[in-house]
């Protein structure tokens, strides 16, 4: 059964949703730190968004995949969009801000691009992708101050929150290569690759899950917020953006998560932000910007 697809002129409500709970995302992981390791933090939020895709599947009578091969593509998926990232990016924060982590996050669509030419070759590069790529590789500089270093930011930190965004960049590309042509509902996509990201991080959170058994009400809400909502219905509002707006507006969220991330990590955090992150912040979207062809150069 095909889901019933949201009408155009009802997509800002789920855009707006989707950009804040992707935004949240990284004040959510910081505030699971408190009680939950990295592996902790990673697993809590895939189990919950599974839970919450598992309900939706079944509420909407559709079934999950059958064939084993369509499993392994997700699974590679899973590892690429969850489980490896998951870790790295509660990894990274418990040594930097949850601003830091937002604004890193924006090069994804930049480092699929360039995987997508150099790994998978789908497309060759043109002029304004070249560019734009130059460009975002200097807002990434500029947002970590390399003129004087890296400055309090550890760079094992760094180094996990590009690695991170490298495997967002791997995962596109490879859905697109492997898991599409099965044409799954989405639902039913989302829900197995989830599930088979809290399977594989469930031994890891039996031997180290948990930091302290100390539960305060903010942290647990943000885990299971990070989870049913980040992890779980995230993925069902992007695709009713898709299919309402088109893949070029819900694409454009990317561009709103970073400044929700900023914004709730100054407010709720009370994180200390430099000039540098801002406007690097801004060079890195305007580099995607170029590099997609949102904002023309010329009339190559």
């Amino acid at each position: 059964m095909v889901p019933s697809l949201i009408s155009n002129k009802s997509w800002l409500p789920a855009y707006i949703a989707l950009g804040i709970v992707w935004g949240c995302s990284f004040i959510f992981i910081k505030l699971g730190l408190d009680f939950l390791t990295p592996v902790g933090v990673a697993f809590g939020r895939t189990a919950l968004g599974a839970l919450a895709l598992v309900v939706v599947s079944k509420s909407r009578k559709i079934s999950l995949p059958t064939d084993k091969r369509i499993w392994a593509h997700l699974w590679v998926v899973a590892m690429l969009l969850n489980v490896v990232p998951g870790v790295l990016f509660g990894v990274a924060e418990t040594h930097v801000t949850s601003i830091l982590a937002g604004i890193i996050n924006a090069v994804t669509p930049l480092m699929t691009l360039s995987v997508m030419m150099i790994v998978f070759r789908e497309e060759k590069a043109k002029s304004h992708q070249v560019i734009g790529l130059v460009i975002g590789f200097l807002g990434v500089l500029t947002v970590l101050g390399a003129w004087h270093g890296l400055g309090s930011n550890p760079i094992s930190a760094i180094i996990a929150l590009l690695a991170a965004v490298l495997c967002y960049g791997f995962a596109f590309p490879y859905s697109r290569k492997f898991v599409l042509p099965y044409k799954l509902e989405p639902e039913a996509a989302a829900t197995t690759q989830v599930s088979l990201a809290a399977a594989t991080l469930l031994p890891f959170y039996l031997m180290d899950g948990i930091a302290r058994d100390y539960y305060r009400p903010g942290p647990v809400f943000a885990m299971v917020a990070l989870g049913v909502f980040g992890t779980g219905f995230a993925y069902i509002w992007n695709f009713q953006i898709m299919a309402a707006a088109g893949s070029a507006i819900a694409s454009s969220v990317t561009y709103v998560t970073p400044v929700i991330a900023v914004l709730v990590g100054v407010i709720f955090l009370g994180e200390g932000i430099s000039w540098n992150q801002p406007v690097g912040g801004a060079i890195v979207l305007l580099g995607a910007a170029i590099s997609q062809g949102r904002i023309r150069l010329n009339r190559s």
